[in-house]
């Protein structure tokens, strides 16, 4: 059955099976519970951290056709809060079995969302807490608002073993008022989140609070700007794609949608029609991990680092998309259904929004001896979620362009991250974005894992630098530059950083299949805006979060390497993920190459990023170098216009 687009929110559905990448559905959330519940025993105190598909082999997924049976089989992470054991099973649905089930010793899974609010609560009714904010002439904990931060791993011998999170506090003026324009700065309170009792609270003395509100929703306006007209986005035949279950095709596309509550949107198996068939060209692209290091040493600010994917589950924090608000024009919703931490299902509804969008041109040429010109406007596919991870948002949008080319966009907006500071006081390492209000020099670093199948498994990886030529009897009059591939064969000489000012780029290309002119087809990595770290190699964060030394890693493909921070970076002391995998160097020529693209975004705070900041950009594209034999939209058709079409 194709259902098809359209503007009210509406989901995908299908039986459960319909493909072998197709999400769990509420009902086999449940029963995968009810399962692990009935054949292990478990205990009230267990909280199920991820329920999610296991994704089948890629041969299975390649050679599936419609109507071919489909072993159902889930993938599970268990807490338990009684002795802070962390497990994982896989249980096949088809067969209503338990078929694995192991213990992962010295490990904490994120940090689950039911236990954000349990950890508030726990913090609150605390006397000691109560007595810290009486201190600073706060009376009752009401409208106190805890944020509670991963506690990362600083190699504190009482910190080891428990399972913590670390909680920030700041005060609201009223229910709907925004808290973080006052920061209860130097009150800090440690967590043990398995017995939910108060390990520690740090007091480094008290700072006066910001003064000012920091009010930014529509209640609190005085007024609007009131030269604005509409403008509406209106498709009168509808879209130009269409939705079977998680499977969507638009102009010459073809992919299908997929979340995790890690992860959050996931895009599988990317195809291009061409040649009479679907080239393939990505079999699985998505966040694998991030982390937001911060630079202020003072204080416990120090500590201040968050693995969003890894640590909190960016896909559990994902928001219901608004029609008009979020997305604009005719729109396909996609639900994101998940677990919470016992077991039960939930759904996101609107998780993910899919549109199309006007991009412009998207080729033009006057010749201004027949006067005539041709133009093609350019069109693009959107596939997009949002997560709210405490004070901030992260939008990711990924683009499907008509001439094959991908692009994702990170949209970074909310509320940046603010610290108390005394009156006439200048912050070192942040920013005065109000009176007596300091937001601090960060940066958010992603990583994007991209499965890469370029018209086939076997493919290999070059670096392509622009190289200038010195002056001789071949270059006698110096103007000589030429682009220059060097292939990487192994994982080591894969990490490498980005170079604009030599023009660097990564390929992708299939030695076994050439185009018309005789060359391998490929495609090529386009960084965008980029930075590295400025952390000290033997700080904390950069142990924990080595990927972010490199732009670039490649690896053979592994199912089980699917993070670049490894399953659990939650508390761990470092080393795991991308680090781990590559110490093999293992071979990377003519095979199941594993893209995984690092992404540094750096924020110095401005005063114009508060009370909330306006969206800003980072990103890449992947573009065919040579997948195609000729430019592939020339078959686009010129757009109407009053006169006619957009050609003379």
């Amino acid at each position: 059955m194709t259902i098809p687009a359209q503007k009210d929110p509406g989901t995908a559905t299908q039986p459960p099976g319909s493909h072998p990448l197709d999400p769990l559905t509420a009902d086999e959330i449940v029963q995968t519970s009810a399962i692990l519940k009935a054949h292990r025993q478990l205990g009230a105190r267990v909280r199920f951290e991820t329920i999610v598909l296991k994704e089948p082999d890629k041969k299975s997924v390649l050679g599936f056709r419609p109507g071919d049976p489909i072993d159902r089989e889930a993938f599970v992470v268990i807490l338990d809060n009684d002795d802070g054991a962390t497990y994982e099973a896989a249980v096949s649905l088809s067969q209503g079995q338990v078929t694995s089930w192991k213990h992962v010793p010295g490990v904490q899974p994120r940090i689950m969302f039911d236990e954000f609010s349990e950890c508030e609560a726990a913090v609150k009714a605390d006397p000691d807490f109560q007595n810290a904010l009486r201190k600073r002439g706060i009376d009752s904990p009401d409208l106190v608002m805890v944020d509670p931060w991963s506690a990362g791993h600083y190699g504190f011998a009482e910190e080891e073993g428990k399972r913590l999170a670390l909680a920030r506090c700041f005060l609201r003026s009223g229910p709907t008022d925004n808290g973080y324009a006052r920061p209860i700065e130097g009150l800090s309170v440690l967590v043990d989140l398995n017995s939910m009792k108060i390990m520690r609270i740090d007091d480094y003395g008290i700072v006066p609070m910001a003064p000012n509100p920091g009010n930014y929703a529509a209640e609190f306006m005085g007024h609007f700007r009131e030269d604005l007209k509409p403008l509406d986005i209106t498709q009168p035949e509808g879209p130009s794609f269409t939705v079977d279950g998680n499977s969507v095709t638009w102009q010459k596309w073809s992919l299908r949608v997929g979340f995790t509550p890690r992860e959050g949107l996931v895009i599988h198996t990317v195809g291009y029609e061409d040649q009479g068939r679907i080239r393939p060209i990505l079999y699985r692209a998505a966040l694998s991990d991030m982390v937001v290091p911060y630079g202020d040493p003072s204080k416990d600010h120090y500590r201040k680092n968050a693995f969003d994917a890894g640590e909190y589950g960016i896909g559990s924090l994902t928001n219901s998309l608004t029609l008009g608000c979020d997305c604009l024009g005719e729109i396909y919703y996609f639900d994101a259904t998940l677990n919470d931490g016992r077991g039960c299902a939930f759904t996101i509804p609107n998780a993910v929004c899919m549109h199309e969008e006007d991009y412009g041109i998207l080729w033009k040429h006057t010749d201004w001896r027949t006067g005539k010109a041709e133009v093609r406007r350019s069109r693009r596919l959107v596939v997009s979620s949002v997560a709210t991870v405490g004070n901030y948002e992260y939008g990711f949008f990924w683009y499907f362009y008509q001439d094959g080319t991908i692009q994702l966009e990170v949209k970074l907006t909310g509320i940046i991250n603010t610290a108390g500071i005394a009156e006439g006081e200048k912050p070192r390492h942040g920013t005065l974005v109000a009176p007596q209000l300091n937001a601090h020099v960060h940066q958010h670093f992603f990583n994007f894992r991209l499965d890469m199948s370029v018209d086939g498994e076997a493919n290999s990886v070059h670096e392509v630098n622009t190289v200038a030529e010195a002056p001789g009897p071949d270059n006698p009059h110096g103007n000589a530059f030429y682009a220059e591939s060097t292939p990487l064969k192994t994982e080591l000489e894969a990490q490498r950083i980005i170079d604009p000012l030599r023009g660097r780029y990564w390929k992708v290309s299939n030695p076994s299949v050439v185009n018309a002119l005789g060359t391998p087809v490929g495609y090529k990595l386009m960084p965008g805006e980029n930075i590295l770290p400025f952390a000290d190699p033997s700080a904390s964060i950069m142990q924990r979060a080595g990927f972010m030394t490199k732009h670039l890693w490649a690896t053979p493909y592994a199912p089980d390497e699917t993070s670049a921070t490894g399953p659990y970076p939650n508390q761990h002391p470092g080393g795991d993920g991308l680090p781990s995998y590559t110490k093999g160097n293992r071979n990377i020529e003519n095979t199941d190459v594993v893209l995984w693209y690092t992404l540094g975004y750096h924020h110095v705070p401005r005063p114009e990023d508060w009370p909330i900041a306006p969206v800003a950009y980072c990103g890449f594209s992947l573009k065919p170098v040579g997948f195609f034999d000729t430019n592939p939209v020339l078959d686009v058709p010129p757009s109407a216009h009053h006169n006619g079409a957009c050609h003379a």
